[in-house]
């Protein structure tokens, strides 16, 4: 069966939470669950890393424009991975070549990582820091079992990451409004900010 399927998933699930994809999948290999993950993701040190910053993340995550800000530095990071990863399963099944899956799942983790960062840009527009919570951990759950789920049906786990893709892009639309609002509230306190450097007031 080609690997298409399951590089096509771990490229969406990449664009949210890259760290996540690299430890199941390699936890998935190590364990023998499958034999689709290449031994340079199941290697310890790669897991221990995928580890620490995954840890990280699931606490930058949660914490308003703190957010945005880590989704800002992993603008480049997320659909890097989400190549790296699509290469190195279309490597070990030899079912489709390196640079084809390298694009299939670097362009969906950035399409996805596209929609993180704008949907969280627009909750950030609300003050209160519940929706950050609720929102990061039904993403972490949602690669958990999307990721978990494709380990026995992939082609099913690619229809589903491709809908949620679909979906998320639609949403993304409607709160372009909410997005560009928190976008002028940051430009206003980095205004602010540089007032007070240079001994200024800022306007009320």
């Amino acid at each position: 069966m080609s690997v298409l399927p399951l590089v096509f998933t771990s490229g969406w699930a990449s664009g949210i939470n890259a760290y996540a994809v690299v430890l199941l999948l390699g936890v998935f290999g190590a364990t023998g669950v499958t034999d689709e993950v290449p031994e340079s993701l199941q290697r310890p040190d790669v897991l221990i890393v995928a580890g620490v910053l995954f840890a990280c993340e699931a606490v930058a995550d949660k914490i308003p424009y703190v957010d945005s800000v880590w989704d800002t530095v992993h603008t480049v990071i997320r659909p890097v991975s989400g190549a790296v990863v699509g290469a190195l399963l279309a490597g070990q099944s030899g079912s489709l070549p390196d640079l084809a899956a390298g694009a299939v799942g670097g362009s969906t983790a950035l399409a996805s990582h596209f929609v993180k960062a704008g949907t969280r840009m627009a909750i950030n527009s609300s003050p209160e820091p519940f929706s950050n919570v609720i929102v990061s951990v039904a993403e972490d759950l949602g690669v958990g079992a999307v990721i978990s789920f494709a380990m026995f049906y992939p082609v099913a786990a690619a229809i589903i990451a491709a809908v949620l893709l679909v979906l998320g892009l639609i949403a993304l639309y409607f709160l372009i409004s909410r997005i560009r609002r928190f976008l002028r509230r940051r430009a206003q306190r980095r205004e602010e900010k540089q007032l007070v450097a240079h001994g200024r007031r800022p306007p009320d």
